[in-house]
């Protein structure tokens, strides 16, 4: 009935479909952030920030970068802005923070 090409198909098929479901997430949840920061509520905030963290591994998954190689991206990008002076490590030390926060929790 099926050729032999059909489950890959829908296989295709049905990761483009995930990839658009967590794009459109990721908005979601950008925009909740927005309104949580309008509001002034941690919890929302916390919400809004775990969600696009997660959303964002998962895409890359989708997307066939495995956990492990986005990690050592991040950890890379954050040592390539503490070299390079970013604001944010030069204002406030927060690359070097976030650094040793994910070094720490690898131990």
């Amino acid at each position: 009935m099926f050729g032999p090409h059909h489950h890959q198909d829908t296989d295709i098929a049905k990761n483009i479909r995930v990839i658009e479901w967590l794009k459109a997430d990721l908005l979601a949840s950008l925009s909740a952030l927005f309104k949580a920061m309008l509001r002034g509520n941690e919890e929302r905030l916390m919400d809004a920030f775990s969600s696009i963290i997660i959303t964002c591994y998962v895409l890359g998954r989708r997307l066939g970068i495995s956990f492990t190689r986005m990690d050592l991206k991040l950890e890379s990008k954050l040592r390539q802005g503490i070299e390079e002076g970013h604001e944010m490590e030069r204002w406030y030390g927060d690359l070097s923070a976030l650094l040793a926060h994910l070094v720490e929790k690898k131990r």
